[in-house]
């Protein structure tokens, strides 16, 4: 079956997340995607877990899964060439190295574009391509910090913490990956290749959702409340005989099934809680010590059970193996097998995007370091034993 982006072929230059995710979606939907990494390789190629057998990194192998690899030095000027051979007939090109790096190793965009007019350039970096400090190297833990995001997450009365997995470099992979498809769509239209710059602070920003006209509506800075939403109430996670469950109650209708169902339809007739914007300001602590009386006496499943006849949105907190092994994902075909040359059978997550025509699939693993040097330069067993002499490639 045909894939959505057959046919294109992207230069990755990524190295770690946001970048690799990035193209591992193009990869995923069809793209021929050629990694180019360094010759001693990239970064998370020593980022746990690392399979004990063959030392490969279960993070690489997952972010780099589909594409091919081939290794390159680009401080040298036979690897520069090579380099401008390689994207002289490339749709897109992806990078994330911080400020300024591109230039001065002469595979900018304007640079790129005297040898490939036509091209996609994309630039995936912590702070982007302009503005005070572009210069900055970053992590997602930086992003979050200064995007403010770490200000609002944990309790009201304990220190900031980022969110658990590293959100700010996934979501500017999928940023990115929609700036790529926006510019291929009007390439389409004008022939015009661009560049596209995504930056990670501006990802997690722009992810602040109410913070943001909380502050310049409503006149007050935002504060660490837990799991309570500001906006919505009751919104909150509470504890049962077996685990924690999460729970949603985002307007009135809900709100009046909601208390019937556990058994507290007095709640209507309360002044406190006659509205959402009511119960948003007299949630604490009456309404969540109600809520919390009557969710210790059940188990997360009973739970799960009566609010999903109810109509309430309500789910379980589930961990990673919980929520590997839940129907819902696996009917999902959220997780997938792939066979490694070295490492064997990996089990990781799968394609989100769902497309009836065109559908998405994992079906090579990542490459071995330079495992494609041959097939992408059209190279020779002896020319590639002069070159790796020369620390090309």
């Amino acid at each position: 079956m045909r894939k959505a982006l057959e046919g294109l072929k992207v230069i990755d230059l990524t190295t770690a997340l946001n970048g690799p995710f990035c193209t591992m979606i193009l990869a995923d939907y069809g793209a021929e995607v050629i990694k180019i990494e360094p010759v001693d390789g990239e970064q998370s190629r020593t980022w746990g877990p690392i399979d004990e057998k063959s030392g490969e990194s279960g993070f690489y192998c997952f972010v780099n899964r589909n594409k091919k690899g081939v290794t390159l030095n680009l401080k040298t000027e036979k690897g520069l060439q090579m380099f401008y051979d390689l994207v002289k007939d490339a749709d897109i090109l992806v990078e994330n190295y911080k400020g300024g790096v591109t230039k001065r190793l002469g595979i900018d965009y304007e640079s790129v574009k005297k040898v490939n007019p036509t091209i996609i350039y994309a630039s995936g970096s912590g702070f982007g391509q302009y503005g005070p400090i572009t210069h900055r190297p970053c992590y997602d833990i930086v992003a979050q910090a200064m995007g403010g995001m770490v200000y609002l997450t944990g309790f009201k009365h304990t220190d900031p913490v980022k969110v658990g997995p590293s959100i700010a470099d996934h979501v500017a992979g999928i940023y990115l990956s929609v700036g790529i498809l926006l510019a291929l769509y009007n390439r389409e239209k004008t022939g015009k290749g661009q560049h596209v710059d995504v930056s990670m602070i501006d990802t997690i920003f722009s992810l602040l959702e109410n913070a943001i006209v909380n502050y310049t509506i409503g006149g007050f800075i935002p504060e660490r409340q837990g799991n309570i939403d500001p906006s919505i109430c009751p919104f909150d996670i509470y504890k049962c005989k077996d685990g924690f469950v999460a729970l949603g109650v985002g307007n009135d209708r809900l709100f009046k099934k909601f208390c019937a169902t556990i058994g507290h339809e007095e709640l209507l007739e309360d002044p406190r809680y006659k509205t959402n914007v009511s119960r948003c300001e007299n949630y604490v602590p009456d309404l969540q010590n109600i809520i919390r009386d009557w969710c210790k006496n059940y188990t997360k499943k009973e739970i799960e059970d009566i609010m999903d006849k109810a109509g309430i949105p309500c789910g379980p907190v589930l961990n990673v193996k919980e929520a590997i092994e839940h129907p819902h994902i696996q009917a999902r075909e959220m997780m997938v097998h792939v066979n490694h040359p070295t490492a064997g059978e990996q089990y990781y997550q799968g394609c989100v995007i769902k497309l009836s025509e065109t559908p998405g699939s994992v079906e090579a693993p990542s490459p071995l370091l330079g495992q494609h040097n041959a097939e992408v330069f059209g190279l020779t067993e002896e020319e590639i034993k002069n070159l790796k002499s020369e620390g090309v490639i």
